[in-house]
């Protein structure tokens, strides 16, 4: 959001905490918070009221909520990644998209490298990101006559706050130990990405642009320092 404000976008910054959007919104006057949850069908239709034109739309509502074996998984949990990580980008590019075809606008989802690899204990996450590339994929094909570009970023190991700590339920000490000795992305790498593809020419369509540390080249190759 600061990096597309910067470049002189007007932006509605839409997320569940009011509170850290004030904060967003308080040091940037290009940026507009929009209280939004992706899995509420009448707040993401709110979303599409604050934004009746629309040029861009990151989609990047999503998280991971364990790191169960397929044996041991709840299925609770995988109906909720699946509701954060897939339904609401359904959700949210169905609300949005009249104002994108009018604008003739992009989408950018935020996958994952899960959606290409897979790991154990990765099972829900994993599935939810393999349906993120399928969407990107299909929804080329249906919007490619309208003029609406689609694209999808997938990062690699991004160390942020909060990821890997919801994922272990608050326990600091495995998700610290995830990112040990690695020399992750950070969320500026991947707000870098999102950005370039976005400020393309309009007859350019990124399709996806994966990238990872230079320490990972898979999800079993991952070299620590």
């Amino acid at each position: 959001a600061r990096r597309l404000a910067e470049q002189g976008w007007a932006v509605v910054a839409a997320a569940r905490r009011l509170d850290r959007l004030g904060e967003l919104a308080a040091g940037h006057p290009g940026i507009r918070p929009c209280a939004l949850d992706v899995t509420d069908p009448r707040s993401v239709e709110a979303l599409a009221d604050a934004a009746p034109t629309c040029d861009l739309l990151v989609a990047n509502a999503g998280g991971a909520f364990d790191l169960a074996p397929l044996a041991d998984a709840d299925v609770d949990t995988w109906a909720r990644t699946y509701d954060v990580n897939v339904l609401g980008t359904v959700r949210t590019v169905q609300a949005l998209l009249p104002a994108l075809q009018a604008s003739r606008g992009q989408v950018v989802l935020t996958g994952s490298t899960a959606g290409r690899w897979v790991y154990e204990g990765g099972g829900g996450y994993v599935a939810a990101k393999h349906a993120i590339a399928a969407l990107r994929d299909t929804l080329r094909l249906e919007l490619v006559e309208s003029g609406v570009r689609v694209s999808e970023v997938a990062p690699g190991m991004v160390a942020t706050p909060e990821f890997s700590t919801v994922r272990f339920g608050g326990d600091q000490a495995k998700a610290d130990a995830v990112y040990a000795g690695v020399d992750a992305l950070t969320a500026e790498d991947v707000a870098d990405a999102i950005v370039w593809v976005a400020t393309r020419p309009a007859h350019v369509n990124i399709d996806l642009v994966q990238l990872t540390p230079q320490q990972q080249a898979g999800v079993g190759k991952v070299v620590r320092h």
